[in-house]
């Protein structure tokens, strides 16, 4: 549990509270806006038949400096994910590359574009600073869902069920002892196939709740869901999926090539467990929600508290 609130990917989100407190006033300024700060991507209602996803991420400095290729890949992974946790399709992007260097802004894109080729999705504009004192990247996605699949962050109810999905085959990145790629490696229909997982789930209306496990790690990921929703959980790691030779102290602060922390109705739980399974992905409820406030894990008949959400923030919700 301390390895959990110490991990850097959970500190690092401590913050965004600030950011978004601050800009909450500007919410209602155009009126379309059906979810946003708290949820992978910003649900926006334009008039159309679907909802229409937005969402951006920067890369970490580290890695765009040690692994410049890798840095432009994840800029489009990681995007891609954040739509799909959605239940939604990513249809563009757009970036904002600053250039130090362009031996490692040709990686970079070169990285882009094998991403862009792995999910089928394309940049469509951007912007550009050819002569910055240090490289920097952001990419912004855009996406669509059906109005009816739409999964939120921020709904799920006591009484769910708390499951992980997440794609065991894959490697650790030499230099990033945290980064599970399980996808660079891989056919665009294989890695296709594993996403489709989430959109039927979303499909067939099971899911409660949903966030791609991202920086935080698992634990992480899933205590951003249940803050932004408001309710506690109870998780038993000894039912969380995971690699034979990865150590659980590593994995539940690891970055998934693919994975989604969900929650689901008791009686709805067992369907999403096979949905994942049926597309290669493992799957497994490990958990409950609860009223507490708190996240909890259990191991064996220890039990020990993550997070409590009266006290500890997250990405808080302003």
């Amino acid at each position: 549990a301390s390895a959990v609130r110490s991990f850097k990917g959970v500190n690092r989100k401590r913050e965004i509270h600030r950011v978004t407190s601050l800009l909450k006033e500007t919410l209602d300024l155009s009126g379309v806006a059906v979810r946003s700060f708290g949820e992978d991507a910003a649900v926006l209602d334009v008039g159309w038949e679907n909802y229409l996803l937005v969402a951006v991420d920067s890369m970490w400095h580290l890695l765009l400096d040690s692994d410049p290729f890798f840095a432009g890949y994840c800029s489009v992974l990681v995007n891609v994910n954040d739509v799909v946790a959605k239940g939604g399709t990513p249809i563009a992007l757009l970036d904002s590359l600053s250039v130090a260097n362009w031996d490692d802004a040709s990686k970079v894109i070169e990285g882009m574009v094998f991403g862009c080729k792995k999910f089928s999705v394309p940049v469509v504009g951007g912007h550009l600073h050819p002569d910055a004192p240090v490289a920097s990247l952001s990419v912004m996605v855009i996406g669509t869902v059906k109005k009816e699949n739409i999964v939120f962050s921020d709904t799920a109810s006591p009484g769910d069920r708390i499951l992980l999905a997440v794609d065991l085959d894959g490697r650790f990145h030499e230099w990033f002892p945290y980064a599970w790629d399980s996808t660079s490696w891989k056919s665009p229909e294989e890695v296709k196939l594993k996403l489709s997982s989430m959109w039927s789930v979303a499909e067939a209306g099971l899911a409660t709740a949903a966030k791609d496990v991202s920086n935080p790690g698992i634990l992480g990921t899933l205590g951003m869901l249940l803050e932004a929703s408001g309710v506690g959980g109870v998780v038993n790691v000894d039912h969380i999926p995971k690699p034979s030779d990865v150590s659980m102290e590593r994995w539940l602060c690891s970055y998934p090539g693919f994975g989604v922390v969900l929650t689901a109705e008791e009686d709805k739980a067992e369907r999403c467990v096979e949905l994942f399974e049926s597309r290669g992905v493992a799957a497994s409820v490990i958990g409950e929600v609860t009223s507490s406030g708190k996240l909890v894990i259990v191991d064996g008949e220890s039990e020990v508290e993550v997070f409590n959400f009266k006290y500890d923030k997250i990405s808080g919700k302003p």
